[in-house]
């Protein structure tokens, strides 16, 4: 289940941390958001280091899809609703910038990632009063937002909501560029941070700034971001042989499907559902036989899965990591948007560090106020982590057991997708021998 991005890209290894460090800044996660906010704080002055587990880009940016994009769903009316004009001008146009940037870096650094300006499209099969709503709340904030009636798409649609000016690329291909002028130490984990202290199984480093740019923040506490997130999985096919797309398409009725080209490839997502909370399966088949349907001549190419960091609110958490910790710095919950996101985040993180004045760091503030909608998800997100937590051992695919996860203690369940046990409660993901996936836990499960 390897991705197209992995399968054509490789990144050159670099060394672990040979000791103790004394730095300005350290960013813990080479995924895009981390490289990006290490690259923005190096320009501006700050010396920086990036920590990765692994290997740079092995996270969750290997399996994006890969849009630029401000269309984040059916989200602009809301934010007006929940958090009033000015606040959601600042999300839309730090996403809108966000799109530029991508485009005025990659041509500074003559990046070769298959960047491609183009539009982007919400649909849906029967319903058009939301979309409509969403162009004109969207078109209201600045954005170049239009209600259409025509798509690319292989089925009539109701119709679609049209983003003029968003873009496409690779992934991989971009972070090993950007990767070159950055100082990152590979298979290095963060064992544990105190103070201005990030502690590893290879020396410490003493930061002013340390930035949690891991995906899912692994330290409990303060923060608690454990309770004010959850993650969840979604799947792509690959297929060749469905024709030519310029757009990217997002459904947003249920069950409804995503659709992203690249090169000779189109790529085909859906299959959402919260982290270890899919015993049954079948993702996979569902989206190869739409494909089928869809494009009777096509042929799949390869298939991935990818996992999302889902907030309360639906907007991330970009910011100081708590009031108490003044000198860390969070980058997470950038639900399917990973991509635009992660430019925000290193804009609105470097702003921060520098001191620089950064309006629209309100709307994603960790401390930002909780809104009834997000009480209202709390609730929902606390009833998993009760009954994953009154749960006991489950037994697994190769007929022994599996432990409860290592980080809160939740029961894991087997995901016969991915072959992986997976954490219902706040994502954690291990292999069927127990050994960890995706935090936020931090060791392997202890086998019985």
């Amino acid at each position: 289940m390897e991705s197209i991005w992995t399968a054509e890209t490789k990144i050159r290894k670099r060394e672990s941390l040979p000791g103790d460090r004394d730095v300005q800044a350290v960013v813990i996660g080479a995924g895009i958001a981390g490289i990006l906010t290490a690259y923005y704080l190096k320009q501006a002055g700050i010396d920086t280091i990036v920590l990765e587990a692994d290997r740079i880009g092995s996270g969750q940016t290997k399996n994006t899809t890969a849009k630029i994009t401000s269309q984040h769903g059916l989200i602009y009316d809301n934010l007006i609703q929940t958090f009033g004009k000015r606040m959601a001008q600042h999300y839309a146009q730090a996403n809108e910038n966000a799109v530029s940037e991508y485009e005025n870096l990659i041509l500074e650094k003559k990046i070769a990632c298959d960047f491609v300006r183009c539009p982007a499209y919400l649909y849906s099969e029967k319903e058009e009063t939301r979309l409509r709503r969403e162009a004109e709340a969207a078109e209201t904030l600045g954005i170049a937002a239009s209600f259409e009636r025509t798509s690319e798409l292989p089925f009539p649609v109701a119709g679609t909501v049209r983003f003029g000016g968003q873009a496409r690329f690779q992934p991989l291909k971009f972070l090993s560029g950007l990767a070159e002028e950055i100082t990152v130490y590979e298979k290095t984990k963060v064992l544990r941070v105190d103070g201005m202290q990030v502690k590893t199984a290879r020396g410490m480093v003493t930061a002013k700034h340390i930035i949690f740019a891991s995906h899912f923040p692994f330290m409990n506490i303060p923060g608690y971001y454990f309770a004010r997130m959850y993650q969840e999985r979604s799947y792509v096919v690959a297929v060749e042989g469905a024709g030519t797309m310029e757009g990217m398409y997002r459904g947003i009725d249920k069950n409804g499907l995503s659709f992203r080209p690249y090169g000779k490839v189109l790529l085909i997502g859906g299959g959402n559902h919260r982290t270890g909370t899919d015993k049954q399966g079948g993702q996979y088949d569902r989206l190869r036989k739409k494909a089928q349907t869809f494009y009777p001549e096509c042929h799949e190419t390869a298939h991935f899965s990818a996992q999302d960091c889902i907030t309360l609110d639906g907007v991330p958490y970009i910011g100081r990591f708590s009031a108490r910790k003044p000198e860390w710095y969070v980058a997470a919950g950038f639900g399917k948007w990973g991509m635009t996101s992660a430019m925000v985040s290193a804009h609105i993180l470097s702003a921060l560090i520098t001191g620089k004045d950064c309006p629209e760091a309100d709307i994603f503030s960790p401390g930002r106020r909780i809104t009834a909608g997000a009480v209202k998800e709390l609730f929902s997100h606390g009833a998993y982590t009760v009954k994953g937590l009154a749960k006991h051992l489950v037994p697994s695919g190769n007929g022994k057991t599996a432990p409860n996860c290592p980080h809160m203690g939740c029961r894991l369940e087997w995901n016969p997708q991915t072959q992986t046990f997976d954490c219902p409660c706040h994502g954690s993901r291990f292999d069927r021998n127990g050994r960890l996936i995706d935090g936020p836990a931090q060791t392997d499960c202890k086998k019985t």
